[in-house]
C-alpha cells in the first residue's frame, strides 16, 4: 500500500486545528517520492505502473473515451475520469469524449463531450442513463477525430459496441474498472444474476488490449474472476485543497446542533443501497442501543435517503455537498463509517484520511489497499453488524487512539498525487499504442 511518510513531531488536534496549521504541516512534512524504478503495484500478474519521474513525449496520442455517465450525476468514477482529461489536455494529448448526456448536467465537463442517445436505467435508478447504440452520425465524428486509441470505462452496453467499433477501426482499446457491477443484483433481489453479469464483464475486458483497476484488491479480484491475465492499476489522487484537517469548524458544527465533545461518526456517499446503506442503518441502530454516545451525520443524497431517514431518527442529513462546504462537512466529523463493497477504489475513503479521520470500513476492494488495520482505522468483514459497531465503539469512546489514528490517516493519505496517478495511465496509454504498431 502506499503511505505517505510520518512526521514525527507533527501533530494536530482534532478539536482546534485550522488552516494555519494546516500550511504549516504541509511545509513541514518531508518531500518524498518513489524512485524511478519504484512501481506503484508490482506483482508477477500486474502490469507494472511507475512513478513518473519523467515525462514521455505523448502528443501523438489521441484518445477517444466512453464513458457511462461523464458528468450527469456526479460520483467518483467520474470525477476521476475528468480530472484524467484534464490532465491529458494539460500534457498536449488530444482528447474528445462519448457519453449519455443529459438537460441538467452535474457539473460542467472537462474536453469536448458528444452526446450518446439514451435512456432511463432500470430499477428505479432514472437518474441514471443506458446507452448501448453508437449511431451513424457519432460514428462519422470518431471518424473525423481520428484516434490512434479508445478507452472505455463502461464494461456493459456501450462498452462492447465501443470495443467493436476500435477493432474495426484497426486501434487498440484499453479498459478501466471504476465499481463491481457484478454486486448490483444482489441489492435489488436479483442476485442470482450474478453470474452472468461476472460472464458478460468477463467477455468484454478479455477482449480489449489492456485492463486498469483502481486498486490491487479489485485488481486481484478480477484476477480471480478470470477477467484479464494481467491487470494494471491506475489508482486514485486526492485534493488537498479540499480536503484537509484546518476545515474542521466547531463553528459549523455548533450550527448544526452538534457540541463540542460529541463524537460524529460520519457517511459519505450517494444513498443508494449498494453503498450499503443496510449495514450502516443496522450498526448504527445497535450502536445506540448499547448506548454508545454519538452524532451521525450523512453526507450525500439519492434515490434511498427517505428510507435512510426512516432508519436512522435524529441523525444529521447534509444533503449533496461539493467543494469547500464538502470538505468541511467531513473535516468536522471524527470517524468515517464506510462498509460498502462495491467500491472498486473508496474515493471517499481516502478523502476522509486526508481529513484527518480514522475510517470503520468493509475489508473489501478499495479500502482494504487504502486502510491499515489498526493504525488508519479498522478493517472488519463486510456485513459484521456487530464487528463494525464494536469498531465504531472502540473509536467514540478512546479520544487519544482516534487522534492519534487520524494523524496516521492523514500522513497516508499524502501519496496520491494526482499528476502522478495520471501521468501512470499516459505510460499506460503509450504502451499499448506501441505495442499496437
Amino acid at each position: 500500500m502506499l503511505r505517505g511518510s510520518s512526521l514525527g513531531s507533527v501533530q494536530f488536534n482534532r478539536t482546534d486545528f485550522a488552516l494555519h496549521d494546516w500550511i504549516l504541516y504541509m511545509d513541514a512534512r518531508p518531500q518524498t517520492s518513489l524512485s524511478e524504478n519504484e512501481s506503484l503495484w508490482d506483482t508477477d500478474n500486474a502490469l507494472e505502473v511507475q512513478s513518473p519521474m519523467t515525462l514521455a513525449d505523448a502528443s501523438h496520442l489521441r484518445i477517444a473515451l466512453f464513458s457511462g455517465n461523464y458528468n450527469y450525476v456526479r460520483d467518483g468514477a467520474n470525477q476521476a475520469l475528468n480530472r484524467l482529461v484534464e490532465y491529458l489536455l494539460r500534457r498536449g494529448i488530444a482528447v474528445r469524449v462519448y457519453s449519455p448526456t443529459s438537460d441538467k448536467p452535474a457539473f460542467e465537463p472537462q474536453g469536448d463531450l458528444v452526446s450518446l442517445p439514451s435512456m432511463p436505467a432500470l430499477l428505479g435508478r432514472g437518474e441514471y442513463r443506458m446507452a448501448w447504440k453508437i449511431p451513424g452520425s457519432v460514428r462519422q465524428d470518431i471518424a473525423a477525430f481520428r484516434p490512434n486509441l479508445v478507452h472505455i470505462s463502461v464494461p456493459l452496453l456501450l462498452g462492447p459496441n465501443a470495443l467493436r467499433l476500435a477493432r474495426s477501426m484497426k486501434i487498440p482499446a484499453v479498459a478501466s474498472m471504476h465499481t463491481r457491477f457484478e454486486t448490483y443484483p444482489r441489492y435489488y433481489g436479483l442476485g442470482f444474476l450474478e453470474p452472468g453479469v461476472i460472464a458478460l464483464l468477463r467477455r468484454f475486458y478479455r477482449g480489449c488490449d489492456a485492463v486498469v483497476a483502481p486498486s490491487e484488491s479489485a485488481a486481484q479480484i478480477m484476477l480471480d474472476q478470470g477477467m484479464a491475465e494481467k491487470i494494471g492499476i491506475w489508482t486514485r489522487g486526492i485534493d488537498t485543497s479540499i480536503f484537509n484537517p484546518g476545515q474542521r469548524s466547531l463553528e459549523w458544527r455548533r450550527s448544526c446542533g452538534i457540541g463540542d465533545q460529541e463524537v460524529v461518526v460520519g457517511f459519505l456517499g450517494r444513498l443508494v443501497m449498494e453503498k450499503g446503506l443496510d449495514v450502516v442503518a443496522q450498526t448504527l441502530v445497535k450502536l445506540r442501543q448499547t448506548n454508545v454516545p454519538h452524532r451521525t451525520m450523512v453526507i450525500g443524497d439519492g434515490p434511498a435517503r427517505g428510507w435512510f431517514e426512516e432508519q436512522l431518527p435524529g441523525a444529521l442529513f447534509c444533503g449533496h455537498m461539493q467543494g469547500d462546504a464538502l470538505g468541511r462537512a467531513v473535516a468536522s466529523a471524527d470517524i468515517l463509517f464506510n462498509p460498502s463493497v462495491t467500491e472498486s477504489f473508496g474515493n471517499v475513503t481516502l478523502e476522509a484520511m486526508a481529513s484527518g479521520l480514522p475510517v470503520v470500513a468493509a475489508r473489501s476492494t478499495g479500502s482494504a489497499n487504502l486502510v491499515s488495520n489498526g493504525e488508519t482505522g479498522r478493517l472488519v468483514e463486510p456485513g459484521s453488524i456487530d464487528a463494525f459497531s464494536q469498531a465504531l465503539q472502540f473509536y467514540v469512546e478512546d479520544d487519544a487512539t482516534r487522534l492519534a489514528h487520524g494523524q496516521a490517516a492523514l500522513d497516508a493519505s499524502m501519496a496520491y498525487d494526482w499528476d502522478q496517478v495520471n501521468e501512470a495511465m499516459v505510460r499506460t496509454y503509450l504502451n499499448v499504442v506501441a505495442a499496437a504498431r
